[in-house]
C-alpha cells in the first residue's frame, strides 16, 4: 500500500479561472509579534485542486453538507490518456467496461498539470465528449476528476459536461496531479471538503491510496 498527494499547493500565485479574483493568503499572526503563528485567506470556493457539488450550476442541485460523508471516498480508476488525443471519446473509454463496473471515481490522466501556472494551462485541454461522459453515467459512480482547470472547454458557455455530470448527482475533481513516480491506476480515493453550509465547491487534499 502507497498513498500519493494528487493536490496542488495553494499560495497568492495559485492559477484561477479565467476572470476569477486571485488568492489572497496574508498572515494574521506572528510567532514574533503575537507568540502563534496565523493565516487569514481569501479565495474563492473553487480554488486549486478542488470539488464542484452539483449545486455549483444546479438551482436544486445538494450541496456538499447535504451529501453523505462517503460520498467523497471511494474506489477510483485513473485513466490514462495519451497525449494525443484532444477529446477522450466514448470508443476509447470501451476498453475499460469491465473496471467501470466495481470503481466509484474516474481519474483522467491527460499530463495538463505540467502546465500549471501558464496560460496554456487554460487552453486547449483534453475533455471529455458528451457521448464519453452519458456512457460513464451508466456506470453506479460517485464523481469524475480531472488533471485540468475544468470538466468542460473553458471557451464553453454551456458546460454540457458539468450539467450532465451533476444532473447524477456526481461530484467533479478539477486541478488534480498525478505524481511522476506514481505507476498505479486502481484505489481508493479521498477528497473531503472543507464542511461550510451550502458548499458550492471546495478546496480538497485529495489523497490516493493504492490497493
Amino acid at each position: 500500500m502507497r498513498i500519493y498527494d494528487l493536490s496542488h499547493l495553494l499560495n497568492n500565485e495559485s492559477p484561477v479561472y479565467p476572470g476569477k479574483d486571485k488568492p489572497v493568503f496574508t498572515p494574521a499572526a506572528t510567532i514574533q509579534n503575537d507568540g502563534y503563528r496565523e493565516t487569514h485567506m481569501d479565495f474563492d470556493s473553487h480554488l486549486g485542486t478542488h470539488i464542484d457539488a452539483p449545486a455549483h450550476m444546479l438551482a436544486n442541485g445538494k450541496t456538499f453538507d447535504q451529501m453523505p460523508v462517503d460520498s467523497f471516498t471511494g474506489r477510483a480508476l485513473i485513466v490514462t490518456v495519451p497525449g494525443n488525443v484532444p477529446l477522450i471519446n466514448k470508443e476509447f473509454l470501451l476498453k475499460f467496461k469491465d473496471e467501470l463496473k466495481d470503481i466509484e471515481f474516474v481519474l483522467f490522466k491527460t499530463g495538463w498539470s505540467k502546465y500549471w501556472g501558464s496560460q496554456h494551462y487554460f487552453e486547449d485541454f483534453p475533455t471529455l465528449t458528451i457521448e464519453a461522459v452519458n456512457y460513464l453515467l451508466s456506470f453506479p459512480l460517485k464523481g469524475i476528476g480531472f488533471d485540468a482547470i475544468s470538466a468542460d472547454p473553458v471557451v464553453s458557455t454551456i458546460w454540457e459536461n458539468h450539467f450532465a455530470i451533476f444532473g447524477k448527482g456526481l461530484i467533479i475533481i478539477e486541478n488534480l496531479i498525478f505524481p511522476k513516480d506514481m505507476t498505479a491506476d486502481k484505489g481508493r480515493l479521498f477528497c473531503f471538503p472543507i464542511p461550510y453550509e451550502k458548499a458550492d465547491g471546495s478546496p480538497v487534499r485529495a489523497v490516493f491510496e493504492t490497493l
